[in-house]
């Protein structure tokens, strides 16, 4: 998607510290080589452009989404903000689940991942390696298989630590890579679809005032491998998807006192 821009963005939430935003599907999250727009500056323009500010624009990259996963995203709009963030991050006070569509079904349907991942800058992928090698990094989630039809499986995850595309990595070393993910090893007849990972749910405390946030969003559930499965069921939340597939009012925002959606 290189013609996205500021006023395409779907905006969530907004106050003084934080803009809680809805990333689309193949937008990096932040500049890389391809000179493609990213998230990072188009919440910069917004912010610009919104506000009549001159110069440069403060926003705080506090969490990245893989460019080809679409999705929940907070950034900090001050440096007070993105510290406190951060340190929510490190701390566990940062809630991700994702929605996934699997090429096969996880055994068993529910579970913990625990492994070692090592990124290959040169191929942009990482693999599972023994715990001592150098430069690994331990990752681990909980899965949960919601729903099977036709030989893919609809998945909830919770990261439980925060790498560098490891949803499909060990979903892959489990073997069953995600719906249209070519680099591990997806199913060729779904490689013509975007891929199957959607950041659903975000929680996390407000960072100045400390109230608990909790930001919805739907896959597009008009287009594969979402339309195949009943999401209704397992979020809860009423979705609209316009005519053309846009990511427009997809969002539900529950503002909430640690209630959970399990």
């Amino acid at each position: 998607m290189t013609d996205f821009g500021y006023k395409d963005l779907n905006v969530l939430y907004e106050d003084n510290h934080i803009i809680v935003v809805l990333k689309p599907q193949n937008v990096p999250s932040q500049a890389d080589e391809s000179g493609d727009m990213d998230m990072l500056s188009v919440v910069k323009e917004y912010i610009k452009n919104k506000y009549n500010k001159p110069g440069n624009v403060y926003v705080g990259l506090v969490h990245r989404l893989d460019r080809p996963t679409g999705g929940v995203m907070v950034f900090a709009k001050t440096s007070k903000a993105a510290e406190r963030l951060c340190d929510a991050i490190k701390n566990g006070d940062f809630e991700k689940k994702y929605l996934c569509v699997t090429c096969g079904e996880p055994k068993p349907l529910n579970g913990t991942l625990t492994h070692y991942l090592k990124k290959n800058e040169k191929t942009n992928t990482v693999a599972i390696v023994p715990m001592m090698t150098e430069g690994a990094k331990k990752a681990e989630l909980q899965y949960s298989v919601l729903e099977t039809k036709n030989g893919f499986s609809l998945v909830k995850v919770t990261l439980l630590t925060g790498r560098s595309h490891q949803i499909r990595a060990q979903m892959a070393f489990n073997g069953t890579p995600l719906f249209a993910d070519a680099k591990y090893g997806a199913d060729k007849r779904t490689l013509k679809h975007n891929l199957g990972l959607w950041a659903t749910i975000l929680r996390f405390s407000h960072p100045t005032t400390g109230e608990t946030l909790a930001f919805i969003a739907y896959p597009p559930e008009d287009v594969s491998p979402w339309k195949a499965f009943e999401l209704g069921r397992y979020l809860n939340i009423a979705a609209v998807t316009d005519p053309y597939g846009n990511m427009k009012n997809y969002i539900d925002y529950a503002k909430t006192e640690g209630k959970k959606e399990d």
